[in-house]
């Protein structure tokens, strides 16, 4: 009975916290609702600069106008409330924390959120002009670019996701340090087919061009690096702290 008891508190908890995280992105969704065709035209500033003079984007389907911006801003949306959901998360799971775990958990949050941040401002400064100059330049001749805006969105929105995510190298790699799945030791020795393997990811998640794959790829590897100087702060744990966090738990 007091199991089944445990487990309804728990259930209702995971519920308050779901619809405290989804009233945070709306309430970061209505101000901003406001000025999705403003936040539309900001995210299509890189393809416009780099299309062709006289160029425009254009809409296929009748409600691409409307649909296109307030998909954006949906998305946006939750990207502003992420640090108000990561919260919520952390509310929920802190109490079965140990005081260490504790003060581990809450900087790997902000430093992630922070991270898909970065991620996402790389993708929109730094590989969109670069990306889509390219994609211009290598347009066959007689062939107008007119990119549809739905298209566009749904491409951009992949980009600033891949980015956020590969950002969140050093995160995965404290959080395996830590819990003592590898050791700084083991990742060093593993570089050759790190380098490699973020060469692959470039290639999985980017349009299929070289330099968006560069682009992705050396800076997961230099994220991996850094990954490797904090985690070797975090290189696993030894019995007497875990012994520790037993009797502070108790």
């Amino acid at each position: 009975m007091a199991q089944e008891n445990s487990l309804v508190s728990h259930l209702i908890e995971l519920r308050s916290r779901l619809l405290k995280s989804a009233l945070a992105v709306l309430i970061a969704f209505i101000p901003m609702f406001f000025f999705a065709q403003e936040i539309y035209a900001y995210v299509a500033k890189p393809l416009i600069e780099a299309m062709p003079d006289g160029a425009s984007m254009i809409a296929t389907d009748v409600a691409s106008p409307f649909l296109a911006p307030f998909k954006l801003t949906m998305v946006l949306a939750f990207f502003v409330a992420i640090p108000a959901v990561l919260y919520q998360v952390w509310a929920f799971i802190a109490p079965g924390l140990y005081q260490n775990e504790k003060r581990l958990v809450a900087p790997l949050l902000i430093s992630s959120t922070l991270l898909f941040y970065a991620g996402m401002a790389f993708a929109y400064y730094v590989v969109f002009p670069v990306a889509f100059l390219f994609f211009n330049s290598v347009a066959p001749e007689g062939v107008a670019v007119s990119t549809d805006i739905a298209s566009y969105l749904n491409f951009v929105l992949k980009l600033f996701f891949a980015f956020g995510v590969a950002f969140e190298v050093p995160v995965a790699i404290v959080l395996m340090c830590w819990t003592g799945m590898t050791t700084a030791e083991g990742l060093r020795k593993k570089r050759p087919f790190v380098i490699i393997g973020v060469f692959c990811v470039g290639m999985l998640l980017t349009p299929p061009d070289i330099i968006s794959q560069i682009l992705l790829a050396i800076p997961m590897w230099l994220l991996y690096e850094v990954g490797i100087v904090i985690g070797s702060i975090y290189s696993g744990k030894n019995d007497d702290e875990l012994d520790e966090q037993v009797s502070e738990n108790e």
